[in-house]
C-alpha cells in the first residue's frame, strides 16, 4: 500500500506540473501562466523551477525527512515541480513526467528507508539521539500566534496574547485531564496553548475592516477564465489531494516539520490541530496565486493533510482528502470576497507564514544543537555553531530551518569517522 501510494502521488504531481495546472513551489505558480501564454519558453521555464526548488530539496526537506524517519511533503512535491517542468511538452511529455515522477517517489521512500538503516550500521548509532532535533518544536510553535499578533498589531498585544497562551497552558498541563466514565482523555498543554493564541488571533484580525475608500476590486471577475480553468481540472486534482491524505494517513508524509515531528511520535490530533493552524495560513496565499494564475498547489491549501492526520484508514482518508480539495476549488470565489470583507484576515495569513518560519528557524537550530549535544557532548556544540556561522557567510547558503538538522546528521556522520580514527569514545563504549 505504501508503495502504490506514494508512486501514484509522485506520478500524479510530476504530470500536473508537466500540464501547468498545479505547482507545489509558490514562487513558481505566478510564473507558469507566462510558459502557458508563451511568454517564457520550456528551457527558461526548467532552469527556473530547478533554481526555486533544488537547494530546498537537497538541504531542507531530505534532511528534515531523515531527522524524523517520515518524509517532508516537500521532498516529494518540489522535487516533481522539477521532474514536470523539465519534461517535454505534449504527450510524450506527460508519459515521461509520470514515469520518473513515479519512481522518483518511490525511490524517496527506499532511499529513506536505506539511509536510516544504514546509519543504523554505523558503530556508533546516533538515530535515537538525531531524534532529539524535534524536541524543541511543539512548545515552540505554541509562541507563533503571539509572534503574528506582534507583527501586525503591534508588541503589547503580542505580549497579551503570548501571555494568555501561557496561562492556558500552564493550567491544561495541570488540569487538563478529562474523566469519561473509565476513559481519561489528556489535553496536550502546547496543543491548547496554540489553539488559545490561534483563537486570539483571529478575534483581533476580524476587528480589522476594510477601507471604505479603498477601491474595490473583484479578482474573481478580472481573472474569471482562470478560476473557471482550475474548476475544470477539477476531477484530476481532487484525485492528488486524496493522495496526499492517504499518504499522510499512512504515516509516510507530513506537511511541515512541526506535524511531522508529533506524527513520529504517535501524536496524531495533536498533529493535525498544527497541520490545521498552518492550513489557515495558507488560504490567502494559495487562493490569491490561484485565482490569479489559473494554478493550483498539488496539496491545495494543506488541509488534506489534517484529514489524513485524523482518519487511520488509507482509503477511508483518500475520499475525505478528495473531497476537501473538492470543497477548496469551488469555494475559491466565496474565499476571494471574505478575504475582501475582512483584510485583517488576509494579512494574518501572510504574517503567519513568516512567524511559523522564523519560529521553525529557532526550533529547528535548538533541536540540532540539543541532538548533537547528547551525541558529543561540547563537540556537537562546536559542530552545529560552525555550520551555522560558515552557512550565514556562504554565497549559496542553505536555508536557515535546514542548519540545525544538517548539523546534526553532520556531527552523527563525524562521531563515527572520529571513532574509527580513535579520537573520539562513545558514552556507551
Amino acid at each position: 500500500m505504501n508503495y502504490v501510494v506514494i508512486t501514484l502521488l509522485g506520478a500524479l504531481a510530476a504530470i500536473l506540473s508537466n500540464l501547468g495546472l498545479a505547482v507545489f513551489n509558490d514562487g513558481l505558480r505566478p510564473i507558469i501562466p507566462e510558459y502557458l501564454e508563451g511568454r517564457m519558453d520550456k528551457k527558461a521555464l526548467a532552469a527556473t523551477s530547478f533554481a526555486l526548488s533544488f537547494g530546498l530539496v537537497i538541504g531542507y526537506g531530505i534532511p528534515v525527512s531523515i531527522a524524523a524517519s517520515i518524509i517532508l511533503i516537500h521532498s516529494v512535491l518540489l522535487g516533481t515541480d522539477i521532474i514536470g517542468t523539465w519534461s517535454p511538452k505534449g504527450t510524450k511529455g506527460v508519459i515521461i513526467a509520470g514515469i520518473v515522477g513515479a519512481l522518483y517517489g518511490l525511490g524517496l521512500v527506499i532511499g529513506l528507508d536505506f539511509v536510516v538503516n544504514l546509519f543504523a550500521k554505523l558503530p556508533v548509532n546516533f538515530l535515537g539521539n538525531l531524534g532529539k532535533v524535534g524536541d524543541p518544536i511543539n512548545s515552540a510553535f505554541a509562541v507563533f500566534p503571539a509572534l503574528v499578533v506582534a507583527y501586525q498589531f503591534g508588541v503589547l498585544k503580542g505580549g497579551i496574547t503570548l501571555f494568555l497562551s501561557f496561562i492556558v497552558r500552564q493550567i491544561v498541563q495541570y488540569y487538563g485531564i478529562i474523566t469519561l466514565g473509565d476513559a481519561k482523555i489528556t489535553l496536550n498543554a502546547d496543543g491548547m496553548a496554540l489553539l488559545a493564541g490561534m483563537i486570539i488571533l483571529i478575534i483581533f484580525a476580524m476587528r480589522e475592516k476594510a477601507d471604505p475608500n479603498a477601491p474595490k476590486v473583484d479578482l474573481t471577475s478580472i481573472f474569471s477564465e482562470r478560476v473557471s480553468k482550475i474548476k475544470k481540472n477539477l476531477p484530476i486534482l481532487v484525485v492528488m489531494g486524496g493522495l496526499i491524505s492517504a499518504a499522510t494517513s499512512l504515516a509516510m508524509v507530513a506537511g511541515d516539520p512541526i506535524s511531522l515531528n508529533l506524527l513520529s511520535e504517535g501524536k496524531n490530533v495533536e498533529a493535525a490541530m498544527t497541520a490545521f493552524a498552518r492550513s489557515i495560513g495558507f488560504i490567502p496565499l494559495v487562493a490569491t496565486t490561484a485565482i490569479t494564475t489559473g494554478v493550483y498547489a498539488p496539496a491545495g491549501m494543506t488541509f488534506v493533510f489534517v484529514t489524513g492526520l485524523l482518519i487511520g484508514n488509507p482509503i477511508l482518508a483518500f475520499i475525505a482528502g478528495a473531497a476537501v480539495m473538492a470543497v477548496e476549488i469551488l469555494l475559491l470565489d466565496v474565499i476571494a470576497r471574505g478575504m475582501d470583507k475582512f483584510p485583517g484576515l488576509k494579512k494574518a495569513g501572510d504574517n503567519i507564514r513568516t512567524a511559523m518560519t522564523k519560529v521553525l528557524e529557532i526550533a529547528l537550530l535548538v533541536g540540532g544543537m540539543l541532538s548533537a549535544y547528547a551525541m558529543a557532548d561540547k563537540l556537537g556544540f562546536f559542530i552545529v555553531i560552525g555550520v551555522y556561522v560558515l552557512n550565514k557567510v556562504s554565497k549559496k547558503p542553505i536555508v536557515d530551518m535546514a542548519v540545525g538538522p544538517v548539523g546534526a546528521i553532520a556531527v552523527g556522520v563525524i562521531i563515527n569517522i572520529l571513532y574509527l580514527l580513535k579520537l573520539y569514545i562513545p558514552p556507551a563504549v
